[in-house]
């Protein structure tokens, strides 16, 4: 499981970029692959985008160089779309009423039956982002109004999408009617701030107000803020339970809850499904780090350092298969052995996906000295890929698909294994009704018939985390 992505704008400061950079920073966690940020000065646009972290991308000439009061930023990993600096966001294009730029989170189910439709009726794209339809859905759009043309252009996709659009002298802040994705609001002095996670606000001592809601379009101009339906909202909603468990900063407010006391509920849970005899608790950090703070209270077993995370890991140009099968999970753990030796450890993860690196984790750990190793884990078995944003594998690559807790047991040479519930994952939430939880169970909220890949339908997928699951 991969970050997603991470929206950002502002208007009415004349640090906008400034603070835009700051936002973005808060919100690496979401997306470290490329970054940009563009502003408007109410004349003219400014843009810088580039492959990387925000600390890498701007420097301060960069970002003195976008000019203006208003600006938006986007984080990204892409779940549709190469890993390009074309397809790196904010996303701007001229059109008939001026200039306009898109940053998006989510994914767009309809995507490719729109883009096909366009590219027959003479449309051409300069990317391969779903993001990229709906600025041509608003230009080919027979609305009067700008605001009437963003919403059309909303109304005809379908699936997750929270949004930040700038134009010359505004910003429109859009979420699906399904509220997949959050979208906060905040204010600094007299200026509004739209942001993925609310820890974007703490950096700048801005002030949380609240979610945009689902089917709700705010659009801020210099007349202040005016918040537009554009669509039903949809009762149950659908908002992305795995924010809860791994996506989400524990210091963000999202989905009208804290993140952090929501992981901890979690550990608590989890404990009381799974107890296990054993002498101490540690996390797979950093994600997982409040859900064992919450297993471990729980149970009244000390919690512990027993792995430490590389957080300064990029790319090496050393390939694991050159000098160690285990050195992709070395570069970025390292366990401490004084902590683990002779010790029976409860290891707290977020999730398992494929497993490839839980078993190394696992080897790793007994290594170290571990004398027992008992796996707990924050969420359901992922039976089932995601088409609303995040980057799960095709189904047949997900470990739990077609294996058993004792086969998965066995795999990754734990002495124990246990998942929390469903039920006790949505026990976890304060309205569990209005979650998705399709990555666990198939119930998609909606038609995801068209969306599989045709590696996934023809069940032909083959990679190097599938060769290990050979002897299950």
């Amino acid at each position: 499981m991969r970050e997603e992505c991470a929206v950002f704008g502002i208007f009415g400061n004349v640090e906008a970029a400034k603070l835009t950079y700051l936002g973005l920073y808060s919100l690496q966690h979401r997306g470290q692959e490329s970054t940009g940020i563009i502003t408007s000065d109410g004349r003219e646009m400014f843009e810088h985008k580039s492959m990387g972290l925000v600390s890498k991308a701007f420097s301060k000439e960069i970002v003195r160089g976008l000019k203006g009061d208003i600006a938006i930023g986007h984080n990204r990993y892409s779940t549709t779309g190469g890993s390009c600096l074309i397809n790196a966001q904010p996303f701007m294009v001229n059109y008939k009423g001026g200039q306009i730029a898109i940053a998006h989170n989510g994914n767009l189910v309809n995507a490719a039956e729109l883009k096909k439709k366009m590219e027959e009726d003479g449309s051409i794209f300069r990317s391969t982002m779903d993001s990229e339809i709906i600025l041509h859905l608003i230009a080919r759009s027979k609305k009067r109004t700008l605001n009437e043309m963003v919403a059309d252009a909303l109304t005809r996709v379908k699936g997750a999408y929270s949004i930040v659009f700038l134009l010359k002298d505004r910003i429109i802040a859009a979420r699906d009617p399904l509220g997949f994705r959050p979208l906060c609001l905040g204010k600094l002095g007299g200026a509004y701030i739209f942001a993925s996670e609310s820890c974007a606000f703490d950096l700048l001592g801005a002030s949380y107000i609240r979610e945009i809601e689902p089917g709700e379009m705010c659009v801020a101009t210099k007349n202040g803020l005016e918040s537009i339906n554009f669509s039903k909202p949809a009762d149950p909603s659908a908002k992305c339970i795995f924010e809860f468990i791994y996506f989400s900063r524990p210091d963000s407010r999202i989905f009208g809850e804290n993140v952090d006391k929501v992981r901890r509920k979690l550990g608590r849970r989890l404990s009381k499904e799974a107890p296990v005899d054993a002498d101490i608790v540690i996390s797979v950090p950093d994600s997982s780090n409040t859900i064992a703070l919450g297993y471990a209270h729980e149970s009244g077993i000390p919690f512990e350092i027993g792995l430490i995370r590389n957080h300064y890991v990029g790319r090496t140009f050393i390939q694991p298969e050159q000098s160690s099968r285990d050195l992709d999970v070395r570069i970025k753990y390292n366990p401490v052995s004084g902590v683990l030796k002779g010790k029976k450890v409860i290891v707290v993860d977020d999730s398992i996906v494929r497993g490839s690196t839980m078993k190394k984790l696992t080897k790793m750990l007994h290594e170290a000295g571990a004398a027992e190793i008992h796996l707990r884990i924050g969420s359901p078995m992922i039976t089932h890929s995601c088409y609303f944003g995040i980057d799960t594998p095709t189904r047949s690559e997900l470990i739990a698909l077609s294996h058993s807790v004792e086969q998965i047991r066995s795999f990754l040479g734990a002495e124990s294994l246990e998942y929390i519930s469903l039920e006790g994952l949505k026990s976890c939430v304060k309205h569990p009704d209005d979650y998705c939880v399709a990555c666990f169970n198939g119930d998609y909220p909606v038609d995801c018939s068209n969306c599989r890949t045709d590696a996934e339908n023809a069940g032909k997928t083959i990679t190097s985390g599938q060769s290990d699951l050979k002897g299950l």
